[in-house]
């Protein structure tokens, strides 16, 4: 029996490995990217319905954007910038709701990702 669960275990690993080997490595960096947003968005309190504000953990939040920021900033030249604008555009939006959402604002350039994307305005 244990043979068995091993067997289709292994089959199922591998099955895995061959669909994400179909993906262009395009979709697997923007939907790493929306992800990360998603996520942060959620961390920032800007998830819907009743318990946002339960749900917002900015130091959570925090590394989220860092890991987005370093992961936008090295990939934009190599998805282009039909891809890259838009994940830009939404890191931005997520820096500018964290700082609105701390109760005391990182100082001008010390936000997180900032080190890779500059002072947000």
């Amino acid at each position: 029996m244990e043979n068995y669960e091993d067997e289709q275990l292994n089959e199922a690993v591998q099955e895995q490995v061959r669909d994400i080997a179909e993906v262009p490595a395009v979709e697997v960096i923007t939907t790493t990217a929306v992800h990360l947003m998603s996520a942060a968005a959620v961390k920032c309190g800007l998830a819907e319905g009743d318990d946002a504000e339960e749900l917002k953990d900015l130091d959570e939040a925090r590394k989220l954007i860092i890991a987005l920021a370093g992961l936008v900033t090295a990939a934009a030249p190599e998805v282009g910038s039909q891809h890259a604008g838009p994940l830009r555009d939404g890191l931005r939006q997520l820096q500018l709701a964290f700082r609105e959402a701390s109760v005391i604002p990182d100082p001008p350039g010390q936000g997180p990702g900032e080190k890779f994307t500059g002072p947000v305005n």
